[in-house]
C-alpha cells in the first residue's frame, strides 16, 4: 500500500524522535521526581503518589529538604546511585526547570516531563524560559514531554497528577492530545466507554516530543490497534502527515482538530482566504488517511469501532441498517445518509428470507425494522449478513431482557460480516450487555448518533486505504517558465495557456486605439478589464465591464476604467454560460504546497465550499475533490447544464500544484472563475502571486 500522501521525505529534523528515544520516555527503568514534596497538596506530591506503582527504580527529589532514608534525595546525580534513573518528572517552578532538566540529562537520564506552565503561553518571560528549555534539548540530546502538560499514561505508570488517572485500563487504543486535558478526558470518556489505553500522552507546549513524534513510535508499538489524535495547531505539516500515513498503513487514525471558525488572516486571494489552517489541518490529514470527526464524543465512538473492527480496503461498503425500533432506526438512517454511507435495498432472497422471520408490517428492504425484537433477531442478523451488497451491519435495539437476549443472538448470528450495535437503556444490566458485546469484538455504543459514528469511521477508513491504493503516484513536476513577475492577467493566462488551461482569446492594450482594434478583431462580445498587476479584485474599484459589443460601447467602458485609473485594458471575448468554479494553489506556512477547489465566484467565499490537498498530487485524486463539495449535483448536469469531467479539473488542478511544487518563487496562483461550459472548463480570470514580493497579477 503507498502512502495518501506522496512527496520528496524531507530531513530529519534535529532532535526527531526515534523507537529507542520514546521508548525511553514511555518505558523507563527508573524515573526520578523532581521537586517532590511532603505537601500533599502540591503538584509534585500528587505526581509522587500517582508513580508509588511502578515496578522500576522510583527516586524522590528535594534539593531543599533531602532525607535519603526516606527515599527523598537532595540530586538526581545521588538518586542514580541507587538505581537508574531514565526518566525526570519535573515539579518545579518554570524559572528552575531548564537547570533541572540539563542536571538530569547530566546524571543519566535520557527523558524529562516538564509539568508546570508559565512558559510560552503566559508571555514574554515564559517564552525566555521555554527557549531555555529548548537548548538544554538541544545541548543534552534529552526527551522532552511539555511542558505545560499534565503528562502520560502508560501501562505500569501512569505518570500524570491527574486524580483518577491510575484507574484508566490497559487497552488497544492510543491517545496523542495536544493538550493535557484533553488527554485525561478522552482516556476517562474511553474507560466509560469500555476501552483501555496502550498510551495516553499530553504534548502540552511540544518544546520537543510532538505528535509526529509519538504517532512515529506507535507505528511499531505491538500493543496499539487504533489511534485518536487531537491538534489544536501543527508546526511541521509534512512531517506530520507523513507520520500519519505511515501509521493508517497499519493502525487507523482518528483525528480531532481545533478551530473550526478559526478564519484566520485573510489573504491577498480567494485561495487563501478559503484554506484556513483548520480546513487546510483536515484535508491534510484525511489525505493522509486519517478518519475526521468533529467532537470528542465522535472521536471515543470512532477509535473505539476501529480498534476492533477494521474493514478491507473499499471504495464505497454498504451498510445494511438492522433496528428493533422505528424512531431510532430512522435517526441512524437520517445521519448515515448525510455520511454519504450506501444503504442498498436487499435482494429478493434476502428479503424473501427476513418474511419468513418478520411480521408482514415492518419495513424489510432496508433498513430492517424487527418491530420488537424477539428470538429471530439472530436470524435477521445472519440474513442481512448474507446479502452480497452487505459489508457491514450497524444495528440498534433497546435492552429488553424480557424479550430476548441480544448476546445470545450476537453469538448465534456469527461474524461472516462486521456487526456494529447500539443498546438503549441505562442500569447495570445495559452495561453488562455493553461489556459482553465489547467482549466479544463487537463495537458497541447507547445511541444512534454513536452508532452513525461509527460506521462513518469504518466507511471513511476503508474508503481513504482505496483510494491511496488505487491513485498514480504524482509524477515529478514540471518546471514551465513563469518570467520574472510581477504578473498581470494577461500574464497569468499565458501561464495557463502553457499549462494547457484554455482561456478565451483576448488582447493586452496599451492605449485606446489597441483596445479598438482588438473589439473589431476579437469575437464579441468582450469584457474591458483594467490589467494591472498591482490590483487583484478590479471588481471592487469599478474595473470591468461586460457585454461590450460596439464601439460607443467601448469607449464608454473605457472611460469608466480610466477613472478608476487604469492605463492599460485587457480586452476579451466573453465566454459561454456555465457554472463558476474557484482552483488554486498557495504556499501554506505549514504544510507547503495546497490545492483548492470549490463553486466559484462570491460563493466561494459565501458558503466556503472548497476541497483541499496537499500538492503534488495525481490527477486522479484531484478528481476526487468535487465529491465533497456540497454543491456537487451542479456539476452533473444540473437541470441541462453542463456536466463536469472530472479528470479535466483534475489536471488543472495537478499542473496548478505541480506549478508551485516547481517554482518556491510563486506563492499563489488562482483560477476564479474557471467556468464549466458545454464546450469544456475555460479560466475567465488568473491572479498569480511572488513568493517574496507578494507582487501580483489579474483577479476579479
Amino acid at each position: 500500500m503507498t502512502d495518501a500522501v506522496q512527496h520528496e521525505a524531507p530531513e530529519t529534523a534535529p532532535g526527531a524522535a526515534t523507537d529507542e528515544d520514546l521508548g525511553v520516555l514511555f518505558a523507563p527503568r527508573g524515573i526520578a521526581v523532581i521537586g517532590a514534596s511532603r505537601d500533599p497538596g502540591k503538584l509534585g506530591a500528587a505526581l509522587a503518589r500517582s508513580v508509588a506503582g511502578f515496578s522500576g527504580h522510583v527516586a524522590l527529589v528535594n534539593a531543599r529538604r533531602p532525607e535519603p532514608s526516606a527515599g527523598i534525595y537532595g540530586s538526581v546525580a545521588e538518586a542514580a546511585e541507587h538505581g537508574p534513573v531514565d526518566l525526570a518528572l519535573v515539579c518545579l517552578p518554570a524559572r528552575a526547570c531548564a537547570d533541572a532538566v540539563a542536571e538530569a540529562a547530566k546524571a543519566g537520564a535520557r527523558a524529562a516531563v516538564v509539568y508546570g506552565g508559565g512558559f510560552a503561553e503566559a508571555g514574554p518571560e515564559g517564552e525566555r524560559y521555554q527557549r531555555e528549555l529548548a537548548d538544554v534539548v538541544a545541548r543534552t540530546g534529552i526527551r522532552l514531554l511539555g511542558p505545560n502538560t499534565s503528562g502520560f499514561l502508560a501501562p505500569g505508570l501512569t505518570a500524570s497528577f491527574v486524580p483518577g488517572a491510575a484507574d484508566v485500563p490497559a487497552g488497544r487504543i492510543a491517545v496523542v492530545a495536544a493538550s493535557g486535558g484533553v488527554n485525561h478526558a478522552l482516556a476517562f470518556l474511553l474507560t466509560e466507554a469500555g476501552h483501555g489505553v496502550s498510551l495516553a500522552v499530553g504534548l502540552g507546549n511540544g518544546v520537543d516530543v510532538t505528535a509526529a513524534d509519538v504517532l512515529e513510535h506507535l507505528t511499531t508499538d505491538p500493543h496499539t490497534s487504533a489511534v485518536a489524535l487531537h491538534l489544536e495547531s501543527v508546526a511541521d505539516g509534512r512531517r506530520l502527515t507523513d507520520a500519519v500515513a505511515r501509521l493508517a498503513a497499519t493502525r487507523p487514525v482518528v483525528a480531532l482538530v481545533v478551530g473550526r471558525h478559526d478564519v484566520g488572516a485573510f489573504a491577498a486571494s480567494h485561495t487563501g482566504a478559503l484554506a484556513t489552517s483548520w480546513r487546510t489541518t483536515r484535508a491534510a490529514l484525511a489525505q493522509a488517511g486519517a478518519v475526521l470527526v468533529d467532537d470528542e464524543r465522535e472521536l471515543v465512538d470512532a477509535v473505539g469501532a476501529l480498534s476492533l473492527v477494521r474493514l478491507p480496503a473499499s471504495a464505497d461498503p454498504g451498510v445494511g441498517v438492522v433496528t428493533a425500533q422505528a424512531g431510532p432506526g430512522l435517526l441512524l438512517l437520517d445521519q448515515l445518509r448525510g455520511r454519504r454511507a450506501a444503504v442498498p435495498e436487499l435482494a429478493e432472497d434476502t428479503r424473501r428470507a427476513l418474511a419468513a422471520v418478520l411480521p408482514p408490517l415492518t419495513y424489510q428492504a432496508n433498513p430492517v425494522d424487527t418491530g420488537r425484537p424477539g428470538p429471530g433477531f439472530a436470524a435477521v442478523l445472519q440474513a442481512v449478513a448474507a446479502d452480497a451488497a452487505v459489508d457491514l451491519i450497524a444495528g440498534y435495539a433497546l435492552h429488553e431482557p424480557g424479550a430476548f437476549d441480544l448476546v445470545e443472538a450476537v453469538a448465534a448470528a456469527g461474524d461472516s460480516v462486521p456487526l456494529l450495535l447500539a443498546v438503549g437503556g441505562t442500569g447495570d444490566g445495559v452495561r453488562r450487555v455493553r461489556r459482553a458485546l465489547l467482549d466479544r469484538g463487537v463495537p458497541v455504543t447507547g445511541d444512534p448518533h454513536g452508532l452513525a459514528a461509527m460506521t462513518g469511521a469504518l466507511l471513511a477508513d476503508a474508503r481513504a486505504r482505496s483510494r491511496t491504493t488505487a491513485e498514480a503516484a504524482p509524477v515529478a513536476p514540471t518546471r514551465p517558465d513563469v518570467g520574472p513577475g510581477p504578473w498581470d492577467e494577461d500574464q497569468a493566462k499565458t501561464l495557463l495557456d502553457r499549462l494547457g488551461v484554455s482561456t478565451m482569446p483576448r488582447r493586452a492594450c496599451a492605449d485606446r486605439t489597441e483596445a479598438h482594434r482588438a473589439l473589431a478583431e476579437l469575437p464579441g462580445p468582450v469584457a474591458v478589464k483594467l490589467l494591472d498587476a498591482a490590483v487583484l479584485h478590479k471588481t471592487e474599484i469599478g474595473g470591468v465591464r461586460l457585454g461590450v459589443r460596439t464601439p460607443q460601447e467601448l469607449d464608454t467602458a473605457l472611460d469608466a476604467l480610466e477613472a478608476a485609473g487604469a492605463r492599460r485594458f485587457l480586452v476579451e471575448s466573453m465566454a459561454p454560460a456555465g457554472v463558476d468554479l474557484v482552483v488554486g494553489a498557495r504556499r501554506d506556512p505549514v504544510f507547503g504546497p495546497v490545492v483548492l477547489a470549490g463553486l466559484g465566484g462570491t460563493t466561494a467565499e459565501a458558503l466556503a465550499d472548497v476541497a483541499l490537498r496537499l500538492a503534488p498530487l495525481s490527477r486522479e485524486e484531484a478528481a476526487g475533490m468535487p465529491a465533497e463539495l456540497a454543491g456537487r449535483a451542479l456539476l452533473d448536469g444540473w437541470r441541462g447544464g453542463p456536466a463536469l469531467d472530472h479528470l479535466a479539473l483534475g489536471e488543472v488542478v495537478e499542473a496548478l500544484g505541480d506549478l508551485l511544487v516547481a517554482h518556491p518563487e510563486l506563492a499563489e496562483i488562482e483560477i476564479n472563475p474557471l467556468r464549466l461550459t458545454a464546450q469544456g472548463l475555460v479560466a475567465l480570470d488568473a491572479v498569480c502571486i511572488a513568493a517574496s514580493s507578494h507582487c501580483t497579477g489579474g483577479g476579479d
